[in-house]
C-alpha cells in the first residue's frame, strides 16, 4: 500500500465515525477482507444521501448531482470536479462531517476504484438505484405521505433494500459458503433493509413532518379515517393508533426475515453475524419502544439508551454461534410487538422491481 492509499484509507476510517456512529460500531466487526469494502460502500451511500437531504438544493439540481455522482462511482466523471461543484452549494446546516465527506469525495472514490470488479459492480449498482430512486421520491415528498404500501415498499427498497442486496453481493464474493445461498439470501436482504428503514421512518415521523415530508402510506391511514396531511403530534385518535400499529406489525415481520437472513450466514462467520445482529437487535428494541409509546412526539423519546445498545452487543456476541439461542433471544425481545402476516417475498423481490442495473 502506497502512502497515498494508506492516507485515503485512514481518512475513510476517520470520517466513518463522524457520519454514522452505528456503522462505525458494526463495520469493525466484519472480517478484515470485508471491512474496507463495506465501509467504503457506506460512504458512497452517505454521499448520495447528503445530496438528497440538502435543504438548499432544488429538486432539479439534486437530480443532476445524483446523476453526476453515479458517473463518478462508475469512473466516467472526475470526482474532484463533482466535489468542487457541489461543496459550495451545501446548505449551512449541513453537518461538518458530511461537508468534509463531499469535499473529500476523490479520496473515497480512489478507495472504491481499488476493489475487485465484483465489488465495484455491486457498489455502482447500489449507488445507481439509490441515487435515482431518491431523486424520484424527492419529487413526491409531502406531508400527505406516500400513496400506499406498494409505494412505501418501493421507497424502502431504493434507500435500504438495495443496500442489503449490495452487502449480500459483497458477502458472497468473500465466501463460497455464503454464495451458495445467494438466491435465498437476496430477497431476505431486501426485507432486512425494509425492516430497518420502516423502524427509522416510524421513529423519525415527527422530525420528517417538521421538514415537510412524510413516508407513511396514505391508504393505510385513510382506511382508519386519518388524513396524514392534517396530522399533528397532538393527534390522539384510535384510528391513528390502529394504523400505526399495523405498520409496526409489518416492520416486525420484516425484522423476522432479518433474523432468518442472519442465521443463514455460517456460524463460523461470527464477524458478519455480529454486524447483522447488532443492527437487528437495536431495531427490535427501538420498535418495541415505539410500540410502547405510540403517543411520542419526538424521535428522542423512543431512542434506545446506550445501556440497551451495550446489552444488545454483549448478549448477541455471547450467542453469536447458536441459532437456537438467537431465535429465543429475539422472540423474547419482540414478544410484545403486534404481528401481521406478510406475504412471502418472491425470489426476485427488489431486483425485479428495480431500475435496470
Amino acid at each position: 500500500m502506497t502512502d497515498a492509499s494508506a492516507a485515503d484509507t485512514a481518512y475513510q476510517q476517520r470520517i466513518l465515525a463522524g457520519v454514522s456512529r452505528t456503522f462505525a460500531l458494526t463495520i469493525p466487526q466484519l472480517p478484515p477482507a470485508l471491512r474496507e469494502a463495506v465501509g467504503n460502500a457506506y460512504l458512497l451511500c452517505r454521499i448520495a444521501d447528503t445530496i438528497e437531504d440538502d435543504a438548499g438544493l432544488p429538486a432539479a439540481r439534486k437530480r443532476a448531482f445524483a446523476e453526476q455522482f453515479i458517473e463518478v462511482v462508475e469512473g466516467d466523471f472526475p470526482a474532484h470536479r463533482f466535489a468542487a461543484d457541489l461543496y459550495p452549494l451545501l446548505a449551512p446546516a449541513t453537518p461538518e462531517d458530511e461537508r468534509s465527506l463531499i469535499l473529500n469525495t476523490e479520496r473515497v472514490i480512489r478507495v472504491t476504484h481499488g476493489f475487485n470488479t465484483v465489488q465495484r459492480q455491486a457498489m455502482a449498482r447500489c449507488v445507481r438505484i439509490m441515487a435515482r430512486g431518491m431523486a424520484d421520491f424527492q419529487d413526491q415528498g409531502s406531508i400527505a405521505g406516500l400513496a400506499d404500501m406498494a409505494a412505501l415498499d418501493r421507497y424502502c427498497y431504493v434507500v435500504a433494500g438495495v443496500v442489503g442486496e449490495m452487502l449480500t453481493d459483497l458477502f458472497c464474493d468473500y465466501s463460497a459458503a455464503i454464495a451458495a445461498q445467494r438466491e435465498t439470501l437476496q430477497p431476505l436482504a431486501v426485507s432486512f433493509g425494509q425492516g430497518l428503514q420502516m423502524t427509522n421512518i416510524l421513529k423519525d415521523l415527527w422530525e420528517d413532518h417538521h421538514r415537510g415530508a412524510c413516508w407513511l402510506p396514505r391508504s393505510v391511514f385513510e382506511a382508519r379515517g386519518i388524513d396524514l396531511a392534517t396530522l399533528t403530534p397532538a393527534t390522539r385518535d384510535p384510528g391513528f393508533d390502529a394504523a400505526f400499529g399495523d405498520l409496526i406489525a409489518i416492520a416486525r415481520s420484516h425484522l423476522d426475515d432479518a433474523l432468518s437472513y442472519t442465521l443463514r450466514i455460517p456460524p463460523r462467520e461470527t464477524g458478519i453475524r455480529r454486524f447483522c445482529l447488532w443492527a437487528l437487535g437495536m431495531a427490535v428494541l427501538t420498535l418495541r419502544k415505539i410500540d410502547a409509546h405510540r403517543d411520542f412526539t419526538s424521535g428522542q423519546e423512543v431512542k434506545i439508551s446506550r445501556r440497551s445498545v451495550k446489552a444488545t452487543i454483549i448478549a448477541t456476541s455471547i450467542a453469536v454461534r447458536s441459532d437456537r439461542w438467537l431465535r429465543l433471544m429475539f422472540e423474547l425481545a419482540g414478544r410484545a410487538l403486534p404481528r401481521m402476516a406478510v406475504p412471502a417475498l418472491p425470489a426476485n423481490q427488489g431486483r425485479g422491481s428495480a431500475p435496470p442495473p
